[in-house]
Protein backbone atom coordinates (compact mmCIF):
# COMPACT_ATOMS: atom_id res chain seq x y z
CA UNK A 1 0.00 0.00 0.00
CA UNK A 2 1.13 3.68 -0.70
CA UNK A 3 -0.64 7.13 1.15
CA UNK A 4 -0.68 9.76 -1.80
CA UNK A 5 -0.32 13.11 -0.37
CA UNK A 6 -3.93 14.14 0.48
CA UNK A 7 -3.35 10.58 2.79
CA UNK A 8 -6.01 8.28 0.81
CA UNK A 9 -4.04 4.89 -0.19
CA UNK A 10 -3.94 3.97 -3.40
CA UNK A 11 -4.04 0.06 -4.58
CA UNK A 12 -0.17 -0.30 -4.57
CA UNK A 13 -0.57 -4.14 -4.70
CA UNK A 14 -2.20 -4.10 -8.35
CA UNK A 15 1.69 -2.29 -9.17
CA UNK A 16 4.00 -4.71 -7.39
CA UNK A 17 4.89 -8.57 -7.95
CA UNK A 18 3.66 -9.17 -4.42
CA UNK A 19 -0.14 -10.43 -5.40
CA UNK A 20 1.60 -12.84 -7.91
CA UNK A 21 3.68 -14.45 -5.13
CA UNK A 22 0.05 -14.72 -3.43
CA UNK A 23 -1.01 -16.49 -6.43
CA UNK A 24 2.00 -18.85 -6.80
CA UNK A 25 1.51 -19.94 -3.22
CA UNK A 26 -2.25 -20.47 -3.56
CA UNK A 27 -1.11 -22.74 -6.75
CA UNK A 28 1.49 -24.92 -4.94
CA UNK A 29 -0.89 -25.39 -2.08
CA UNK A 30 -3.50 -26.77 -4.46
CA UNK A 31 -1.24 -29.11 -6.29
CA UNK A 32 -0.86 -30.94 -3.08
CA UNK A 33 -4.23 -32.00 -2.76
CA UNK A 34 -4.45 -32.78 -6.34
CA UNK A 35 -4.09 -36.73 -5.52
CA UNK A 36 -6.53 -36.28 -3.25
CA UNK A 37 -8.95 -36.26 -6.06
CA UNK A 38 -7.08 -37.27 -9.39
CA UNK A 39 -5.17 -39.61 -7.79
CA UNK A 40 -7.43 -41.64 -5.80
CA UNK A 41 -8.63 -43.72 -8.83
CA UNK A 42 -4.68 -45.35 -9.15
CA UNK A 43 -6.14 -46.76 -5.37
CA UNK A 44 -9.77 -48.36 -6.10
CA UNK A 45 -8.43 -51.72 -7.96
CA UNK A 46 -5.93 -52.45 -5.05
CA UNK A 47 -8.19 -51.42 -2.53
CA UNK A 48 -10.16 -54.17 -4.14
CA UNK A 49 -7.96 -56.40 -4.43
CA UNK A 50 -7.11 -56.37 -0.51
CA UNK A 51 -10.24 -56.68 0.49
CA UNK A 52 -12.82 -57.46 -1.83
CA UNK A 53 -15.30 -54.70 -0.87
CA UNK A 54 -16.57 -53.82 -4.77
CA UNK A 55 -15.93 -50.83 -6.95
CA UNK A 56 -18.80 -49.12 -6.06
CA UNK A 57 -18.36 -49.51 -1.90
CA UNK A 58 -15.01 -48.19 -2.31
CA UNK A 59 -16.05 -45.61 -4.83
CA UNK A 60 -18.76 -44.37 -2.19
CA UNK A 61 -15.69 -42.96 0.01
CA UNK A 62 -14.76 -40.80 -3.43
CA UNK A 63 -17.95 -39.51 -3.03
CA UNK A 64 -18.29 -38.65 0.25
CA UNK A 65 -14.55 -37.42 0.06
CA UNK A 66 -16.04 -35.01 -2.44
CA UNK A 67 -19.53 -33.95 -0.72
CA UNK A 68 -17.59 -33.14 2.29
CA UNK A 69 -14.61 -31.14 0.65
CA UNK A 70 -17.35 -28.89 -1.02
CA UNK A 71 -20.24 -28.64 1.31
CA UNK A 72 -18.25 -27.21 3.98
CA UNK A 73 -16.72 -24.73 2.19
CA UNK A 74 -19.12 -22.07 3.10
CA UNK A 75 -18.44 -22.77 6.41
CA UNK A 76 -14.78 -22.44 5.98
CA UNK A 77 -15.07 -18.97 3.86
CA UNK A 78 -16.82 -17.60 6.74
CA UNK A 79 -13.57 -18.68 8.94
CA UNK A 80 -11.37 -17.07 6.13
CA UNK A 81 -13.56 -13.82 6.21
CA UNK A 82 -13.54 -13.50 10.30
CA UNK A 83 -9.68 -15.00 10.79
CA UNK A 84 -8.00 -14.90 7.55
CA UNK A 85 -6.33 -17.54 4.98
CA UNK A 86 -3.39 -18.27 6.83
CA UNK A 87 -5.12 -20.75 10.25
CA UNK A 88 -8.05 -22.12 7.68
CA UNK A 89 -4.54 -23.39 5.05
CA UNK A 90 -3.51 -24.93 7.98
CA UNK A 91 -6.12 -26.77 9.51
CA UNK A 92 -6.38 -28.28 6.06
CA UNK A 93 -3.21 -29.12 5.83
CA UNK A 94 -3.46 -31.18 8.93
CA UNK A 95 -6.66 -33.12 7.70
CA UNK A 96 -5.19 -33.70 4.67
CA UNK A 97 -1.93 -35.90 6.46
CA UNK A 98 -4.49 -37.41 8.22
CA UNK A 99 -7.01 -38.53 5.89
CA UNK A 100 -3.89 -40.40 3.95
CA UNK A 101 -2.49 -41.61 6.78
CA UNK A 102 -5.91 -42.89 7.99
CA UNK A 103 -5.96 -44.73 4.18
CA UNK A 104 -3.17 -46.33 4.42
CA UNK A 105 -4.46 -48.40 7.15
CA UNK A 106 -7.78 -48.66 6.61
CA UNK A 107 -9.13 -52.46 7.02
CA UNK A 108 -12.57 -51.80 6.99
CA UNK A 109 -15.11 -49.91 4.91
CA UNK A 110 -16.22 -47.37 7.85
CA UNK A 111 -12.41 -46.43 8.37
CA UNK A 112 -12.12 -45.60 4.79
CA UNK A 113 -15.08 -43.51 4.89
CA UNK A 114 -13.70 -41.81 8.07
CA UNK A 115 -10.84 -40.88 6.12
CA UNK A 116 -12.73 -39.94 2.60
CA UNK A 117 -14.13 -37.04 5.40
CA UNK A 118 -11.20 -35.85 6.80
CA UNK A 119 -9.66 -35.78 3.32
CA UNK A 120 -12.81 -33.53 2.10
CA UNK A 121 -12.48 -31.13 5.33
CA UNK A 122 -8.83 -30.34 4.20
CA UNK A 123 -8.97 -30.19 0.88
CA UNK A 124 -12.50 -27.97 1.07
CA UNK A 125 -10.49 -25.68 3.35
CA UNK A 126 -7.32 -25.09 1.49
CA UNK A 127 -9.31 -25.02 -2.05
CA UNK A 128 -12.00 -22.62 -1.14
CA UNK A 129 -9.72 -20.27 0.94
CA UNK A 130 -7.05 -20.43 -1.91
CA UNK A 131 -9.44 -19.74 -4.70
CA UNK A 132 -11.52 -17.08 -3.07
CA UNK A 133 -7.82 -15.14 -2.15
CA UNK A 134 -6.98 -15.33 -5.88
CA UNK A 135 -10.59 -13.38 -6.94
CA UNK A 136 -9.89 -10.85 -4.08
CA UNK A 137 -6.06 -10.21 -5.21
CA UNK A 138 -7.11 -10.04 -9.37
CA UNK A 139 -10.55 -8.52 -9.65
CA UNK A 140 -8.86 -6.83 -12.85
CA UNK A 141 -8.32 -10.82 -14.18
CA UNK A 142 -11.03 -13.38 -12.48
CA UNK A 143 -10.69 -15.92 -15.26
CA UNK A 144 -6.74 -16.33 -15.27
CA UNK A 145 -6.54 -15.92 -11.47
CA UNK A 146 -8.91 -18.30 -10.25
CA UNK A 147 -7.41 -20.69 -13.55
CA UNK A 148 -4.20 -20.52 -12.41
CA UNK A 149 -5.31 -21.52 -9.21
CA UNK A 150 -7.54 -24.03 -10.05
CA UNK A 151 -5.04 -25.69 -12.09
CA UNK A 152 -2.51 -26.27 -9.45
CA UNK A 153 -5.84 -28.74 -8.47
CA UNK A 154 -6.33 -30.18 -12.06
CA UNK A 155 -2.37 -30.15 -12.83
CA UNK A 156 -1.10 -30.80 -9.53
CA UNK A 157 -1.41 -34.65 -9.67
CA UNK A 158 0.36 -34.82 -13.24
CA UNK A 159 4.04 -34.74 -11.69
CA UNK A 160 2.93 -37.66 -9.21
CA UNK A 161 0.97 -40.04 -11.36
CA UNK A 162 3.44 -42.09 -12.10
CA UNK A 163 5.43 -42.31 -8.73
CA UNK A 164 3.06 -43.29 -7.12
CA UNK A 165 1.64 -45.86 -9.44
CA UNK A 166 5.01 -47.08 -9.35
CA UNK A 167 4.92 -47.48 -5.65
CA UNK A 168 1.80 -48.59 -5.33
CA UNK A 169 3.17 -51.83 -7.54
CA UNK A 170 6.58 -51.75 -5.11
CA UNK A 171 5.42 -51.27 -1.89
CA UNK A 172 1.88 -51.53 -2.16
CA UNK A 173 -1.19 -48.72 -1.43
CA UNK A 174 -0.62 -48.50 1.96
CA UNK A 175 2.79 -47.18 1.68
CA UNK A 176 1.93 -44.90 -1.01
CA UNK A 177 -0.78 -43.28 0.98
CA UNK A 178 1.46 -42.94 3.81
CA UNK A 179 3.86 -41.52 2.11
CA UNK A 180 2.62 -38.95 0.00
CA UNK A 181 -0.10 -38.08 2.53
CA UNK A 182 3.10 -37.20 5.22
CA UNK A 183 4.55 -35.36 2.31
CA UNK A 184 1.88 -33.09 0.67
CA UNK A 185 0.79 -32.05 4.58
CA UNK A 186 3.80 -30.47 5.30
CA UNK A 187 4.38 -28.45 2.08
CA UNK A 188 0.88 -26.73 2.59
CA UNK A 189 1.59 -26.18 6.60
CA UNK A 190 4.51 -24.41 5.33
CA UNK A 191 3.08 -22.35 2.91
CA UNK A 192 0.15 -21.38 5.37
CA UNK A 193 2.61 -18.72 7.20
CA UNK A 194 2.98 -16.70 3.91
CA UNK A 195 -0.65 -16.41 2.14
CA UNK A 196 -2.28 -13.09 3.49
CA UNK A 197 -5.20 -11.31 1.51
CA UNK A 198 -5.06 -8.02 0.47
CA UNK A 199 -5.38 -5.26 2.95
CA UNK A 200 -7.01 -2.96 0.59
CA UNK A 201 -10.50 -3.25 -1.72
CA UNK A 202 -9.34 -3.56 -5.09
CA UNK A 203 -12.02 -2.09 -7.44
CA UNK A 204 -12.16 -4.31 -10.81
CA UNK A 205 -11.18 -2.53 -14.16
CA UNK A 206 -14.02 -0.47 -16.11
CA UNK A 207 -17.15 -2.32 -17.17
CA UNK A 208 -16.60 -3.98 -20.93
CA UNK A 209 -19.31 -5.30 -23.02
CA UNK A 210 -18.60 -8.43 -23.14
CA UNK A 211 -18.19 -8.56 -19.55
CA UNK A 212 -19.92 -7.35 -17.36
CA UNK A 213 -18.95 -6.86 -13.75
CA UNK A 214 -21.02 -5.45 -10.79
CA UNK A 215 -20.51 -2.88 -8.76
CA UNK A 216 -22.36 -4.12 -6.00
CA UNK A 217 -21.10 -6.34 -3.32
CA UNK A 218 -24.17 -8.73 -2.49
CA UNK A 219 -24.03 -11.07 1.19
CA UNK A 220 -24.53 -14.10 0.71
CA UNK A 221 -28.35 -14.07 1.37
CA UNK A 222 -29.28 -11.95 -1.13
CA UNK A 223 -27.07 -14.87 -3.59
CA UNK A 224 -28.63 -17.47 -1.96
CA UNK A 225 -32.58 -15.21 -2.86
CA UNK A 226 -31.37 -14.45 -6.75
CA UNK A 227 -32.20 -17.02 -9.54
CA UNK A 228 -29.10 -16.37 -11.82
CA UNK A 229 -27.14 -17.88 -8.89
CA UNK A 230 -29.47 -21.38 -9.00
CA UNK A 231 -29.23 -21.65 -12.81
CA UNK A 232 -25.51 -21.00 -12.24
CA UNK A 233 -25.38 -23.90 -9.88
CA UNK A 234 -27.87 -26.17 -11.89
CA UNK A 235 -25.22 -25.56 -15.19
CA UNK A 236 -22.18 -26.61 -12.75
CA UNK A 237 -23.82 -29.95 -11.91
CA UNK A 238 -24.57 -30.64 -14.92
CA UNK A 239 -21.18 -30.60 -16.23
CA UNK A 240 -19.19 -32.03 -13.38
CA UNK A 241 -20.93 -35.27 -12.77
CA UNK A 242 -19.68 -36.19 -16.01
CA UNK A 243 -15.87 -34.95 -15.21
CA UNK A 244 -16.29 -36.69 -11.69
CA UNK A 245 -17.51 -39.29 -12.94
CA UNK A 246 -14.65 -40.16 -15.69
CA UNK A 247 -11.82 -38.88 -13.09
CA UNK A 248 -13.29 -41.79 -10.43
CA UNK A 249 -14.04 -44.51 -12.89
CA UNK A 250 -11.31 -43.96 -15.55
CA UNK A 251 -8.93 -46.90 -14.06
CA UNK A 252 -12.08 -49.08 -13.79
CA UNK A 253 -13.35 -47.86 -17.35
CA UNK A 254 -9.79 -48.67 -19.09
CA UNK A 255 -9.37 -51.99 -17.28
CA UNK A 256 -13.39 -52.65 -18.48
CA UNK A 257 -12.17 -51.83 -21.88
CA UNK A 258 -9.30 -54.79 -22.03
CA UNK A 259 -6.53 -51.78 -23.02
CA UNK A 260 -5.46 -50.45 -19.38
CA UNK A 261 -1.70 -52.29 -20.21
CA UNK A 262 -1.63 -52.00 -23.40
CA UNK A 263 1.08 -49.76 -24.72
CA UNK A 264 0.64 -46.24 -26.54
CA UNK A 265 2.70 -44.33 -28.47
CA UNK A 266 2.41 -40.62 -28.88
CA UNK A 267 5.10 -37.77 -29.67
CA UNK A 268 8.33 -40.32 -28.94
CA UNK A 269 7.16 -41.74 -25.56
CA UNK A 270 5.31 -45.08 -25.06
CA UNK A 271 3.72 -46.02 -21.77
CA UNK A 272 0.69 -48.16 -20.36
CA UNK A 273 -2.55 -46.65 -21.62
CA UNK A 274 -3.93 -46.30 -18.40
CA UNK A 275 -0.93 -44.21 -16.82
CA UNK A 276 -0.81 -42.20 -20.09
CA UNK A 277 -4.25 -41.17 -20.08
CA UNK A 278 -3.97 -40.08 -16.16
CA UNK A 279 -0.53 -38.06 -17.30
CA UNK A 280 -2.11 -36.36 -19.86
CA UNK A 281 -5.43 -36.02 -18.29
CA UNK A 282 -3.57 -33.74 -15.55
CA UNK A 283 -1.32 -31.77 -17.93
CA UNK A 284 -5.02 -30.76 -20.07
CA UNK A 285 -6.40 -30.20 -17.05
CA UNK A 286 -4.33 -27.74 -15.44
CA UNK A 287 -3.43 -25.99 -18.42
CA UNK A 288 -7.36 -25.78 -19.26
CA UNK A 289 -7.92 -23.72 -16.78
CA UNK A 290 -6.04 -20.83 -16.93
CA UNK A 291 -6.42 -21.20 -20.48
CA UNK A 292 -10.01 -20.86 -20.50
CA UNK A 293 -9.77 -18.27 -18.02
CA UNK A 294 -8.31 -16.08 -19.80
CA UNK A 295 -10.07 -16.49 -22.95
CA UNK A 296 -13.26 -15.39 -20.59
CA UNK A 297 -11.47 -12.65 -19.48
CA UNK A 298 -11.43 -11.82 -23.86
CA UNK A 299 -14.73 -12.94 -25.22
CA UNK A 300 -16.81 -13.30 -22.26
CA UNK A 301 -18.01 -16.14 -19.79
CA UNK A 302 -20.59 -17.45 -21.59
CA UNK A 303 -19.14 -17.50 -24.76
CA UNK A 304 -16.13 -19.79 -23.40
CA UNK A 305 -19.02 -22.09 -21.58
CA UNK A 306 -20.49 -23.04 -24.94
CA UNK A 307 -17.14 -23.61 -26.76
CA UNK A 308 -15.79 -25.78 -23.72
CA UNK A 309 -18.90 -27.60 -23.03
CA UNK A 310 -19.32 -28.52 -26.75
CA UNK A 311 -16.35 -29.70 -26.48
CA UNK A 312 -16.76 -32.23 -23.89
CA UNK A 313 -19.95 -33.74 -25.43
CA UNK A 314 -17.92 -34.10 -28.21
CA UNK A 315 -15.12 -36.05 -26.67
CA UNK A 316 -17.90 -38.08 -24.68
CA UNK A 317 -19.68 -39.58 -27.46
CA UNK A 318 -15.94 -40.47 -29.22
CA UNK A 319 -15.02 -42.14 -26.00
CA UNK A 320 -18.75 -44.46 -25.71
CA UNK A 321 -17.96 -45.19 -29.24
CA UNK A 322 -14.17 -45.68 -30.12
CA UNK A 323 -13.13 -45.54 -26.43
CA UNK A 324 -12.09 -49.59 -26.60
CA UNK A 325 -8.97 -48.15 -29.53
CA UNK A 326 -6.08 -47.24 -26.91
CA UNK A 327 -4.47 -44.31 -28.55
CA UNK A 328 -8.35 -42.86 -29.09
CA UNK A 329 -9.12 -43.63 -24.98
CA UNK A 330 -5.58 -41.48 -24.31
CA UNK A 331 -6.39 -38.54 -26.86
CA UNK A 332 -10.08 -38.07 -26.29
CA UNK A 333 -9.42 -38.44 -21.94
CA UNK A 334 -6.93 -35.68 -22.53
CA UNK A 335 -8.86 -33.66 -24.78
CA UNK A 336 -12.03 -33.97 -22.21
CA UNK A 337 -10.40 -33.16 -18.90
CA UNK A 338 -8.66 -29.76 -20.93
CA UNK A 339 -11.97 -28.10 -21.05
CA UNK A 340 -13.50 -29.27 -18.43
CA UNK A 341 -11.04 -28.21 -15.78
CA UNK A 342 -12.18 -24.61 -16.90
CA UNK A 343 -15.63 -24.93 -14.70
CA UNK A 344 -13.07 -24.54 -11.64
CA UNK A 345 -12.24 -21.40 -13.03
CA UNK A 346 -15.12 -19.81 -14.87
CA UNK A 347 -17.51 -20.40 -12.20
CA UNK A 348 -15.85 -18.46 -9.64
CA UNK A 349 -14.82 -16.01 -12.07
CA UNK A 350 -18.69 -15.51 -12.74
CA UNK A 351 -19.42 -15.61 -9.46
CA UNK A 352 -17.04 -12.90 -8.78
CA UNK A 353 -18.20 -10.73 -11.43
CA UNK A 354 -22.52 -11.47 -11.18
CA UNK A 355 -21.92 -10.92 -6.86
CA UNK A 356 -18.57 -8.66 -6.37
CA UNK A 357 -15.32 -9.15 -4.37
CA UNK A 358 -16.27 -8.44 -0.43
CA UNK A 359 -17.86 -11.77 -0.23
CA UNK A 360 -16.05 -13.39 -3.06
CA UNK A 361 -14.80 -16.35 -0.74
CA UNK A 362 -18.41 -17.20 0.64
CA UNK A 363 -19.92 -16.89 -2.35
CA UNK A 364 -18.00 -19.09 -4.48
CA UNK A 365 -17.90 -21.69 -1.64
CA UNK A 366 -21.61 -21.71 -1.98
CA UNK A 367 -21.70 -22.30 -5.74
CA UNK A 368 -18.79 -24.53 -5.11
CA UNK A 369 -20.86 -26.96 -3.44
CA UNK A 370 -22.71 -28.15 -6.59
CA UNK A 371 -19.39 -30.29 -7.37
CA UNK A 372 -20.71 -31.96 -4.18
CA UNK A 373 -24.01 -32.53 -5.15
CA UNK A 374 -22.37 -33.83 -8.51
CA UNK A 375 -20.42 -36.04 -6.66
CA UNK A 376 -23.34 -38.04 -5.81
CA UNK A 377 -23.91 -39.82 -9.22
CA UNK A 378 -20.52 -41.48 -9.42
CA UNK A 379 -21.51 -44.32 -7.38
CA UNK A 380 -24.65 -44.46 -9.64
CA UNK A 381 -22.30 -44.70 -12.94
CA UNK A 382 -20.85 -47.93 -11.23
CA UNK A 383 -24.50 -49.35 -10.97
CA UNK A 384 -24.96 -47.75 -14.63
CA UNK A 385 -22.38 -49.38 -16.22
CA UNK A 386 -22.60 -52.84 -14.50
CA UNK A 387 -26.16 -53.15 -16.23
CA UNK A 388 -26.06 -51.03 -19.38
CA UNK A 389 -22.37 -51.03 -20.06
CA UNK A 390 -19.75 -48.12 -19.84
CA UNK A 391 -21.59 -46.32 -23.08
CA UNK A 392 -24.79 -45.73 -21.31
CA UNK A 393 -23.42 -43.45 -18.87
CA UNK A 394 -20.97 -41.77 -21.75
CA UNK A 395 -24.54 -41.27 -23.46
CA UNK A 396 -26.05 -39.31 -20.25
CA UNK A 397 -23.14 -37.62 -19.75
CA UNK A 398 -22.90 -36.25 -23.57
CA UNK A 399 -26.77 -35.30 -23.39
CA UNK A 400 -25.56 -32.74 -19.98
CA UNK A 401 -22.63 -31.48 -21.71
CA UNK A 402 -24.24 -30.53 -24.73
CA UNK A 403 -27.54 -29.10 -22.80
CA UNK A 404 -24.98 -27.36 -20.30
CA UNK A 405 -23.52 -25.36 -23.44
CA UNK A 406 -27.00 -24.52 -24.93
CA UNK A 407 -27.80 -23.45 -21.20
CA UNK A 408 -24.79 -21.39 -20.54
CA UNK A 409 -25.33 -19.09 -24.06
CA UNK A 410 -28.97 -18.71 -24.02
CA UNK A 411 -30.01 -18.52 -20.24
CA UNK A 412 -27.36 -17.82 -18.38
CA UNK A 413 -26.20 -14.68 -20.52
CA UNK A 414 -28.85 -12.74 -20.50
CA UNK A 415 -29.98 -13.82 -17.11
CA UNK A 416 -26.94 -12.71 -15.78
CA UNK A 417 -26.44 -8.94 -17.44
CA UNK A 418 -30.04 -8.51 -16.54
CA UNK A 419 -29.26 -9.02 -12.77
CA UNK A 420 -26.55 -6.87 -13.03
CA UNK A 421 -27.47 -4.21 -14.95
CA UNK A 422 -30.86 -4.19 -13.21
CA UNK A 423 -29.64 -3.86 -9.31
CA UNK A 424 -27.24 -1.32 -10.49
CA UNK A 425 -30.26 0.88 -11.84
CA UNK A 426 -31.76 0.10 -8.63
CA UNK A 427 -28.93 1.03 -6.81
CA UNK A 428 -28.01 4.35 -8.72
CA UNK A 429 -32.10 5.51 -8.27
CA UNK A 430 -32.25 4.75 -4.33
CA UNK A 431 -28.62 6.08 -3.29
CA UNK A 432 -28.86 9.45 -1.56
CA UNK A 433 -28.64 12.69 -3.16
CA UNK A 434 -24.64 14.74 -3.15
CA UNK A 435 -24.85 17.32 -0.30
CA UNK A 436 -24.67 20.34 -3.47
CA UNK A 437 -27.46 19.04 -4.99
CA UNK A 438 -29.32 18.45 -2.14
CA UNK A 439 -28.81 22.19 -1.36
CA UNK A 440 -29.82 23.29 -4.44
CA UNK A 441 -33.38 21.77 -5.04
CA UNK A 442 -33.68 22.54 -1.14
CA UNK A 443 -33.85 19.02 0.41
CA UNK A 444 -33.21 18.27 3.28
Amino acid sequence: MISSTDGAVTAAPLRTSFRWLQLVMGIVCMAMIANLQYGWTLFVDPIDHAHHWGRAAIQLAFTIFVVTETWLVPVEAWFVDKYGPRIVIMFGAVMITLSWVLNSYADSLPLLYTAAVLGGMGAGAVYGTCVGNALKWFPDRRGLAAGATAAGFGAGAALTVVPIAKMIAASGYQSAFFSFGIGQGLIVLLLAFFIQPPRISIPPKKKRLNLPQTHIDFTPPQVLRAPIFWVMYLVFVMVASGGLMTAAQIAPIAHDFKIADTPVSLAGFQMAALTFAISLDRIFDGFGRPFFGFVSDTIGRENTMFIAFGTAALMLLTLSTYGHVPLVFVLATAVYFGVFGEIYSLFPATCGDTFGSKFATTNNGMLYTAKGTASLLVPLASVISAAYGWKAVFVVAVALNATAALMALFVIKPMRRSFILGNEAESASTAPAPAETRAKTGTA
